[in-house]
């Protein structure tokens, strides 16, 4: 940690060298999700594997590069693949690109993510903003010593997703008569998905969906001040009395499906925020 300022300083000087603009809106793409960099007036993409200390994203569905553009009127930078902790990445590494996008000057955070359905009203499609989170990754990226630099010690997580940016989603997506879940998201490590009791037990403590990322993100996010929207796409039904399995090919399906509608309200937020 006592260096991470130098590398975040290293990794933006090479990202102004190629694209000098500053961004507004941050955006991260989660499984499944990769098309919505169509929606934007692209003016550079960066590979991760040429940015200086960045990760290399592993996963099917998860492209691996930074896009910068504009859409509507807004700066826009979005990770086209992000990390997760079961790929072996430090949870510093998995929250990284997120310190650095506060550094290119992002005002807000977009995040999506493909999650599983806990709650047993939500279908295979089914769009659900996350308006709460509860962590079991047992681990927290502020674990360490605080760098002041970047965000106070303890920071306050009554708010994690902003409020105003959720009436607004709900709000577009009832002019464009999608309809949309709201709930609160469980965060694991994975990547096994769920055992039936494990699914039980998330729907018990409050759980409406679960997935493997996006929690520590939003941690980050909070420690460096930076006001977060999130959405799940819901690929698969936790809660269930068939003898079925899950698999990632299925997950990325039904991401795939749901795509267009996740992508026409967090365009239309972008444009309004």
């Amino acid at each position: 940690m006592e260096d991470i300022i130098k590398k975040i300083s290293e990794t933006v000087a090479y990202i102004r060298s190629v694209y000098a603009e500053e961004s507004q809106v941050g955006v991260v793409l989660g499984s499944g999700l990769g098309q919505f960099t169509g929606e934007i007036t692209v003016e550079k993409e960066i590979s991760y594997s040429d940015i200086p200390h960045f990760p290399v994203s592993t996963v099917q569905g998860h492209k691996g590069k930074l896009v910068f553009g504009t859409l509507g009127t807004k700066k826009v930078v979005v990770m086209a693949g992000r990390f997760h902790y079961y790929e072996g990445y430090s949870i510093q590494e998995v929250v990284y690109p997120i310190r650095v996008m506060k550094y290119l000057g992002i005002k807000s955070l977009i995040l999506s993510n493909a999650a599983g359905g806990v709650n047993p009203s939500f279908k295979v499609g089914s769009l659900m903003i996350i308006n709460d989170h509860i962590s079991q990754f047992g681990v927290n990226p502020l674990i360490g010593k605080n760098i002041d630099e970047l965000g106070p010690r303890f920071p306050d997580l009554s708010e994690p997703y902003k409020k105003a940016y959720i009436s607004k989603a709900k709000e577009i997506a009832a002019k464009l008569n999608i309809e949309v879940e709201e709930g609160v998201y469980v965060g694991v490590t994975g990547p096994t998905f769920e055992t039936r009791s494990e699914y039980k037990m998330i729907h018990t403590l409050g759980g409406d969906a679960v997935g493997m990322s996006t929690v520590p993100e939003v941690i980050v996010a909070a420690h460096m001040s930076i006001p977060v929207f999130a959405m799940s796409v819901i690929t698969d039904i936790g809660i269930r009395e068939e003898e079925n399995t899950i698999t990632h090919e299925e997950v990325l399906q039904a991401a795939a499906a749901a795509e267009p509608k996740m992508t026409a309200i967090v365009k239309q937020l972008i444009t309004e925020l």
